[in-house]
């Protein structure tokens, strides 16, 4: 048996310990089972049950999920605009967010993919002190796609 402080209370019969946690208006929980002879502890299981269930929503609030971001981009985007939305992404990385990078190619501009492969590297260069590249630019469809994640 032990009891509300950590302390141990040695063995004792069901009913001394039954009598001893009335006394201290407590509960006597079983915490292992399995043990020879099974082990109890003296606690308040009200107040015990509150702590887990404020432990677990605190735990929730403080934790971040990753989302990932999308910016849309085309090959002849030019430089002050590669700017700004380069300004947006190191918001969004400075939050923990991922940032997938898009080029969206129209009609004949399929034919120069280079070009979207120039745009994804300007923007990467832009960002390199705060990112890592998680995904390199590889082409899907009429798309390119770059993945970058905060260092």
């Amino acid at each position: 048996m032990i009891s509300q402080d950590g302390e141990q209370l040695g063995i004792r019969s069901l009913g001394d310990a039954m009598g001893i946690a009335r006394e201290g208006k407590l509960d006597l929980v079983e915490v292992a089972p399995q043990a020879t002879p099974p082990v109890c502890r003296l606690m308040d299981y009200g107040k015990h049950k509150y702590r887990q269930r404020k432990r677990a929503h605190q735990a929730r609030a403080h934790h971040h999920r990753v989302h990932t971001k999308e910016i849309r981009l085309h090959p002849k985007t030019g430089d002050h605009d590669l700017d700004v939305k380069a300004r947006h992404a190191r918001r969004l990385l400075a939050l923990g967010d991922k940032v997938q990078v898009n080029v969206f190619f129209k009609g004949r501009e399929m034919a120069h993919r280079e070009l979207g492969y120039e745009v994804l590297r300007k923007f990467a260069a832009l960002l390199e002190d705060v990112v890592k590249v998680e995904r390199e630019a590889r082409s899907e469809g009429r798309r390119m796609t770059m993945v970058l994640v905060p260092r």
